[in-house]
């Protein structure tokens, strides 16, 4: 028996409202924790049949999907063979910190051979069922792949230093290399998109993005693995950030929380996968906040400086300054509370 309910919801014109049915598979009886108990096979059955018929939402029968938690345990123990000290183990000197790194990199070597093994017999198509050697280029890619992952990991530290320094150096309310290392959420964003980049580059599927969106999580800010991020790059609070898959960022770039580095036309979708989408910033360029700037073809010049909210489709050349022409501000006087002498004027309402 079936129960069907009718509601109403008021529009602007030039619909008057919207009537929406809603279909309850079972009757509109009061209920008790016993009768919720009995629907549960019903509720289940239901549930199995929504799956069958929307097979985009599932992931049956088919190859195991890379472990999202083994991923991010991953980035934690980058952080601390990155930044030793930092994270992790607070008591490490110089005596002991070799015997720390050697964990490190051991626990690191067997979560990233996994994980990208893993991807890579996931872009195959084929099962995950612990035995090596069922994919043998599989097994010798993902070694060579993370063999070639720690060869890097010393270029990859050197760049973060510089890092360090432009977010040190470009804020004036930082009082050390330490609180940026440890409190800035730009910098954990950069950390994990260097790291990301790398996978990214070596053609690892799903990983790097599992890695920046884990990032994204965290702070907010939204850098795709496959943008190349030149060296001392800073981004200052940083909520709000997106930079796009092909974005060429050059060295000593400065961005402010809610800059977008996007794509021009993004509804032309999978028809633009592995063309130039994102913009070209060079070197010493700052962008303020809330900046928009969008298009392959798009390239901002060195040195220029990209002012607050402005909307950029087309290239800038070196050394300007792009503003939005300011807007006109209103004033109005207000009366002070509990002055009822003067007519009345609300505030805004949020």
């Amino acid at each position: 028996m079936s129960a069907y309910y009718w509601f109403a919801v008021p529009c602007r014109k030039p619909y008057r409202h919207l009537v929406f049915e809603l279909h309850c598979p079972f009757e509109a009886t009061v209920m008790d924790r016993n009768q919720l108990n009995e629907r549960l096979p019903l509720i289940v059955d239901s549930l199995v049949q929504d799956i069958a018929n929307e097979p985009a939402l599932q992931h049956l029968d088919r190859v195991l999907l890379p472990n999202r938690d083994a991923i991010v345990q991953a980035i934690d123990t980058l952080r601390q063979l990155i930044f030793p000290g930092y994270f992790g183990k607070q008591t490490l000197n110089r005596t002991n910190v070799r015997f720390r790194l050697g964990e490190l990199v051991i626990e690191l070597c067997e979560v990233l051979f996994d994980q990208v093994r893993c991807c890579l017999l996931y872009r195959k198509g084929l099962p995950v069922n612990g035995d090596q050697g069922q994919c043998a280029s599989c097994d010798e890619q993902a070694a060579q792949i993370v063999a070639d992952f720690f060869d890097n990991l010393p270029r990859i530290r050197k760049v973060l230093a510089t890092d360090v320094r432009a977010a040190f150096e470009g804020d004036p309310a930082a009082s050390s290399t330490d609180e940026t290392i440890f409190c800035y959420p730009g910098l954990v964003a950069i950390t994990v998109q260097r790291v990301a980049h790398e996978f990214y580059l070596a053609g690892v599927p799903m990983m790097p993005r599992i890695m920046t969106e884990y990032a994204h999580s965290l702070t907010g800010i939204d850098i795709h693995p496959g943008a190349a991020l030149g060296p001392s790059f800073f981004i200052d609070h940083g909520t709000g950030v997106v930079i796009g898959e092909t974005t060429l960022i050059g060295t000593n770039v400065k961005v402010y929380q809610g800059v977008t580095l996007g794509a021009l036309a993004p509804a032309a979708g999978q028809k633009l996968r592995g063309l130039k989408r994102h913009p070209t910033i060079e070197d010493d360029v700052t962008i303020y906040a809330g900046a928009t700037i969008l298009g392959g073809d798009t390239i901002i010049g060195k040195g220029s400086v990209i002012g607050g909210n402005v909307f950029v489709t087309s290239s800038v050349p070196p050394m300007n300054l792009i503003t939005a022409e300011s807007p006109r501000l209103t004033y109005k006087p207000r009366r002070a509370r509990g002055d009822n002498s003067s007519p009345f004027i609300s505030d805004f309402v949020i």
